[in-house]
Protein backbone atom coordinates (compact mmCIF):
# COMPACT_ATOMS: atom_id res chain seq x y z
CA UNK A 1 0.00 0.00 0.00
CA UNK A 2 1.67 2.72 -1.15
CA UNK A 3 0.64 5.28 1.75
CA UNK A 4 1.94 2.68 4.48
CA UNK A 5 5.56 3.18 2.41
CA UNK A 6 5.52 7.18 2.20
CA UNK A 7 4.52 6.81 6.15
CA UNK A 8 7.07 4.78 7.10
CA UNK A 9 9.31 7.15 5.06
CA UNK A 10 8.12 10.25 6.90
CA UNK A 11 8.55 8.25 9.80
CA UNK A 12 12.09 7.61 9.02
CA UNK A 13 12.54 11.70 7.58
CA UNK A 14 11.37 12.81 10.86
CA UNK A 15 13.52 10.58 12.90
CA UNK A 16 16.47 11.82 10.48
CA UNK A 17 16.02 15.12 11.28
CA UNK A 18 16.13 14.84 14.90
CA UNK A 19 19.36 12.80 14.78
CA UNK A 20 20.79 15.29 12.53
CA UNK A 21 20.10 18.39 14.80
CA UNK A 22 21.18 17.04 17.50
CA UNK A 23 24.34 15.92 15.99
CA UNK A 24 24.70 19.70 14.97
CA UNK A 25 24.18 21.03 18.51
CA UNK A 26 26.22 18.61 20.59
CA UNK A 27 29.33 20.02 20.07
CA UNK A 28 28.56 23.19 21.18
CA UNK A 29 28.88 25.04 24.15
CA UNK A 30 25.71 23.54 26.46
CA UNK A 31 24.60 27.12 28.34
CA UNK A 32 23.59 28.66 25.38
CA UNK A 33 19.86 27.65 25.28
CA UNK A 34 17.62 28.76 22.44
CA UNK A 35 19.52 32.05 21.34
CA UNK A 36 20.33 34.16 18.55
CA UNK A 37 23.86 33.04 19.10
CA UNK A 38 22.58 29.51 19.25
CA UNK A 39 21.12 29.64 15.73
CA UNK A 40 23.43 31.50 14.37
CA UNK A 41 25.73 28.93 14.81
CA UNK A 42 23.75 26.27 13.53
CA UNK A 43 22.95 27.65 10.47
CA UNK A 44 26.62 27.85 9.64
CA UNK A 45 26.45 23.76 10.51
CA UNK A 46 25.68 21.82 7.26
CA UNK A 47 24.58 18.83 8.82
CA UNK A 48 21.72 20.78 10.84
CA UNK A 49 20.76 22.15 7.82
CA UNK A 50 20.02 18.51 6.37
CA UNK A 51 18.50 18.04 9.28
CA UNK A 52 15.96 20.57 8.64
CA UNK A 53 15.72 19.59 4.78
CA UNK A 54 14.89 15.90 6.31
CA UNK A 55 11.76 17.56 8.57
CA UNK A 56 10.55 19.45 5.16
CA UNK A 57 11.10 16.03 3.62
CA UNK A 58 8.75 14.30 5.90
CA UNK A 59 6.13 16.61 6.14
CA UNK A 60 6.07 16.13 2.30
CA UNK A 61 5.89 12.44 2.57
CA UNK A 62 2.91 12.94 5.66
CA UNK A 63 1.41 14.88 2.94
CA UNK A 64 1.57 12.63 0.26
CA UNK A 65 1.07 9.79 1.74
CA UNK A 66 -2.45 11.55 3.28
CA UNK A 67 -3.33 12.02 -0.18
CA UNK A 68 -3.15 8.71 -1.07
CA UNK A 69 -4.68 7.03 2.33
CA UNK A 70 -6.80 6.80 5.33
CA UNK A 71 -5.72 9.23 7.99
CA UNK A 72 -6.45 6.28 10.22
CA UNK A 73 -4.12 4.21 8.10
CA UNK A 74 -0.92 6.85 7.81
CA UNK A 75 -1.05 8.68 11.59
CA UNK A 76 -0.72 5.27 13.45
CA UNK A 77 2.40 4.19 11.53
CA UNK A 78 4.46 7.56 11.72
CA UNK A 79 4.61 6.18 15.91
CA UNK A 80 7.35 3.78 14.08
CA UNK A 81 9.66 6.91 13.82
CA UNK A 82 10.47 6.49 17.25
CA UNK A 83 12.17 2.91 16.78
CA UNK A 84 13.85 4.64 13.76
CA UNK A 85 14.97 7.56 15.62
CA UNK A 86 17.05 4.96 18.45
CA UNK A 87 18.34 3.38 15.06
CA UNK A 88 20.16 6.02 13.40
CA UNK A 89 20.90 7.54 16.54
CA UNK A 90 23.06 4.06 17.20
CA UNK A 91 24.71 4.32 13.79
CA UNK A 92 25.39 8.13 13.96
CA UNK A 93 26.77 8.33 17.66
CA UNK A 94 28.28 4.19 17.56
CA UNK A 95 26.62 3.58 19.89
CA UNK A 96 25.00 -0.22 20.82
CA UNK A 97 21.27 -1.53 20.51
CA UNK A 98 20.64 -3.42 23.64
CA UNK A 99 18.31 -6.17 24.41
CA UNK A 100 15.47 -3.91 25.22
CA UNK A 101 15.94 -1.52 22.29
CA UNK A 102 15.74 -4.26 19.31
CA UNK A 103 12.54 -6.18 21.55
CA UNK A 104 11.03 -3.11 21.84
CA UNK A 105 11.36 -2.03 18.25
CA UNK A 106 10.01 -5.37 17.05
CA UNK A 107 6.87 -5.63 19.43
CA UNK A 108 5.75 -2.09 18.18
CA UNK A 109 6.43 -3.36 14.48
CA UNK A 110 4.32 -5.97 15.02
CA UNK A 111 2.00 -4.52 17.29
CA UNK A 112 1.16 -1.85 14.55
CA UNK A 113 1.00 -4.11 11.84
CA UNK A 114 -1.78 -5.78 14.02
CA UNK A 115 -3.43 -2.76 14.89
CA UNK A 116 -3.40 -1.75 10.94
CA UNK A 117 -4.91 -5.40 10.32
CA UNK A 118 -7.65 -5.36 12.94
CA UNK A 119 -9.00 -2.13 12.03
CA UNK A 120 -8.37 -2.16 8.00
CA UNK A 121 -9.38 1.00 8.02
CA UNK A 122 -11.13 1.81 4.23
CA UNK A 123 -12.70 4.63 2.67
CA UNK A 124 -13.19 7.00 -0.13
CA UNK A 125 -9.59 8.20 -1.53
CA UNK A 126 -10.33 11.74 -1.28
CA UNK A 127 -13.37 11.75 1.42
CA UNK A 128 -15.10 14.73 2.11
CA UNK A 129 -15.84 16.32 5.22
CA UNK A 130 -18.00 19.31 5.79
CA UNK A 131 -18.88 22.33 7.13
CA UNK A 132 -20.41 21.04 10.67
CA UNK A 133 -18.44 18.15 10.80
CA UNK A 134 -14.99 20.30 10.55
CA UNK A 135 -16.37 23.14 12.95
CA UNK A 136 -17.72 20.60 16.04
CA UNK A 137 -14.66 17.74 15.83
CA UNK A 138 -12.04 20.92 15.05
CA UNK A 139 -13.83 22.78 18.59
CA UNK A 140 -13.82 19.33 20.57
CA UNK A 141 -10.34 18.95 19.82
CA UNK A 142 -9.23 22.51 20.60
CA UNK A 143 -10.86 21.98 24.04
CA UNK A 144 -9.60 18.61 24.75
CA UNK A 145 -5.67 20.55 23.91
CA UNK A 146 -7.00 23.54 26.02
CA UNK A 147 -8.31 21.08 29.24
CA UNK A 148 -5.13 19.48 29.24
CA UNK A 149 -2.96 22.28 28.64
CA UNK A 150 -4.46 23.96 32.15
CA UNK A 151 -4.43 20.51 33.83
CA UNK A 152 -0.77 20.77 33.36
CA UNK A 153 -0.22 23.86 35.07
CA UNK A 154 -2.60 23.59 37.61
CA UNK A 155 -1.04 20.46 38.40
CA UNK A 156 2.62 22.41 39.16
CA UNK A 157 5.81 20.67 38.61
CA UNK A 158 6.32 16.84 38.10
CA UNK A 159 5.88 13.99 36.85
CA UNK A 160 2.14 14.79 35.87
CA UNK A 161 2.52 17.91 34.09
CA UNK A 162 4.93 16.21 32.15
CA UNK A 163 2.96 13.88 31.21
CA UNK A 164 0.01 15.90 30.83
CA UNK A 165 1.66 18.22 28.19
CA UNK A 166 2.69 14.93 26.36
CA UNK A 167 -0.79 14.00 25.75
CA UNK A 168 -1.38 17.66 24.69
CA UNK A 169 1.77 17.82 22.62
CA UNK A 170 0.20 14.10 20.75
CA UNK A 171 -3.28 15.75 20.78
CA UNK A 172 -1.98 18.62 18.49
CA UNK A 173 -0.11 16.80 16.19
CA UNK A 174 -2.97 14.58 15.69
CA UNK A 175 -5.27 17.93 14.73
CA UNK A 176 -2.74 19.63 12.71
CA UNK A 177 -2.54 15.67 10.46
CA UNK A 178 -6.42 15.69 10.09
CA UNK A 179 -5.90 19.63 8.68
CA UNK A 180 -3.28 18.70 6.51
CA UNK A 181 -5.83 16.02 5.35
CA UNK A 182 -8.10 18.89 4.48
CA UNK A 183 -5.41 20.84 3.07
CA UNK A 184 -4.52 18.03 -0.20
CA UNK A 185 -8.00 17.63 -0.21
CA UNK A 186 -8.96 21.28 -0.98
CA UNK A 187 -5.40 20.85 -3.32
CA UNK A 188 -7.32 18.39 -5.12
CA UNK A 189 -9.81 21.40 -6.62
CA UNK A 190 -7.18 22.90 -7.93
CA UNK A 191 -3.89 24.92 -7.25
CA UNK A 192 -6.02 28.10 -6.33
CA UNK A 193 -8.35 26.58 -3.83
CA UNK A 194 -5.57 25.65 -1.96
CA UNK A 195 -4.50 29.36 -0.59
CA UNK A 196 -8.22 29.78 -0.12
CA UNK A 197 -8.67 27.22 2.44
CA UNK A 198 -8.83 27.78 6.12
CA UNK A 199 -7.34 24.40 6.95
CA UNK A 200 -4.18 25.80 5.12
CA UNK A 201 -3.63 28.73 7.74
CA UNK A 202 -5.31 26.45 10.64
CA UNK A 203 -2.59 23.86 10.05
CA UNK A 204 0.21 26.16 9.84
CA UNK A 205 -1.05 27.73 13.77
CA UNK A 206 -1.80 24.15 14.42
CA UNK A 207 2.08 23.02 13.52
CA UNK A 208 3.52 26.14 15.50
CA UNK A 209 0.85 24.94 18.63
CA UNK A 210 2.42 21.67 18.36
CA UNK A 211 6.37 22.58 18.37
CA UNK A 212 5.80 25.23 21.34
CA UNK A 213 3.82 22.24 23.25
CA UNK A 214 6.62 19.93 22.66
CA UNK A 215 9.49 22.02 23.90
CA UNK A 216 7.69 23.06 27.10
CA UNK A 217 6.69 18.99 27.61
CA UNK A 218 10.60 18.35 27.00
CA UNK A 219 11.02 21.53 29.08
CA UNK A 220 8.82 20.36 32.24
CA UNK A 221 10.04 16.49 32.64
CA UNK A 222 12.20 13.76 31.10
CA UNK A 223 10.97 12.82 27.88
CA UNK A 224 10.17 9.07 29.27
CA UNK A 225 7.51 10.79 30.76
CA UNK A 226 5.91 12.53 27.96
CA UNK A 227 6.80 10.19 25.41
CA UNK A 228 4.44 7.62 25.59
CA UNK A 229 1.47 9.96 26.29
CA UNK A 230 2.74 11.88 22.94
CA UNK A 231 3.12 9.00 20.84
CA UNK A 232 0.03 7.28 21.64
CA UNK A 233 -2.34 9.84 21.30
CA UNK A 234 -1.72 10.78 18.16
CA UNK A 235 -2.50 8.50 16.19
CA UNK A 236 -5.78 8.18 18.34
CA UNK A 237 -6.94 11.33 18.04
CA UNK A 238 -6.21 10.74 14.16
CA UNK A 239 -8.52 7.58 13.82
CA UNK A 240 -11.01 9.03 15.31
CA UNK A 241 -11.03 12.13 12.90
CA UNK A 242 -10.77 9.60 10.22
CA UNK A 243 -13.90 7.70 11.51
CA UNK A 244 -16.04 10.46 12.64
CA UNK A 245 -15.00 13.45 9.85
CA UNK A 246 -13.61 11.92 7.19
CA UNK A 247 -16.25 8.66 6.88
CA UNK A 248 -13.55 6.17 6.99
CA UNK A 249 -14.61 2.68 8.27
CA UNK A 250 -13.14 0.22 10.57
CA UNK A 251 -13.65 -3.30 11.71
CA UNK A 252 -15.87 -3.66 14.97
CA UNK A 253 -16.49 -7.04 16.36
CA UNK A 254 -13.64 -9.64 17.87
CA UNK A 255 -11.51 -7.24 15.47
CA UNK A 256 -12.22 -4.16 17.74
CA UNK A 257 -11.01 -6.42 20.86
CA UNK A 258 -7.57 -7.52 18.47
CA UNK A 259 -7.13 -3.81 18.02
CA UNK A 260 -7.05 -2.72 21.20
CA UNK A 261 -4.73 -5.57 22.42
CA UNK A 262 -2.46 -4.78 19.27
CA UNK A 263 -2.09 -0.77 20.40
CA UNK A 264 -1.39 -1.98 24.29
CA UNK A 265 1.77 -3.87 22.67
CA UNK A 266 2.50 -1.03 20.90
CA UNK A 267 1.96 1.47 23.95
CA UNK A 268 4.56 -0.96 26.04
CA UNK A 269 7.02 -0.74 23.03
CA UNK A 270 7.14 2.97 23.18
CA UNK A 271 7.27 3.27 27.00
CA UNK A 272 10.25 0.49 26.54
CA UNK A 273 11.78 2.67 24.38
CA UNK A 274 11.28 6.16 26.14
CA UNK A 275 13.12 4.40 29.19
CA UNK A 276 15.85 3.65 26.76
CA UNK A 277 19.39 4.47 28.44
CA UNK A 278 20.29 5.68 24.67
CA UNK A 279 16.81 7.78 24.35
CA UNK A 280 16.65 9.61 27.79
CA UNK A 281 19.28 9.01 29.92
CA UNK A 282 22.70 8.95 27.82
CA UNK A 283 24.58 12.14 28.94
CA UNK A 284 25.97 14.44 27.02
CA UNK A 285 29.60 13.48 27.75
CA UNK A 286 29.41 10.06 26.91
CA UNK A 287 27.34 11.24 23.99
CA UNK A 288 30.52 13.36 22.62
CA UNK A 289 33.59 10.37 23.26
CA UNK A 290 31.02 7.64 21.60
CA UNK A 291 30.66 5.54 24.59
CA UNK A 292 27.10 6.25 25.65
CA UNK A 293 23.98 6.46 23.36
CA UNK A 294 22.25 10.08 21.93
CA UNK A 295 19.53 11.94 23.35
CA UNK A 296 16.76 12.34 20.39
CA UNK A 297 13.31 13.30 20.49
CA UNK A 298 10.96 11.89 18.62
CA UNK A 299 7.50 13.47 17.97
CA UNK A 300 4.80 13.75 14.66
Amino acid sequence: MLSVLLAVLAAVSNALSSVLQRKAARDGPQDDGVSPRLVWRLLHRPVWLCGVLAIIAGFLLQATALSFGQLSVVQPVLVMELPATLLLASSVFKSRLGAREWGASAAMAAGLAGLLFSLSPSGAPAPHAGGPEWAVASGLNVALIAALVAWAHLAGHGARRTALLGVATGCTFGFTAALIKGVTEAYAHGFATLFTSWQLYAMIAAGAGAMLLLQDALQAGRLLVSQPGMTMSDPVVAILWGVFVFGETVRGGVYLIMSVVAAAVVATGVVLLARSPLLAGASDREERTGSGGARAGAAS
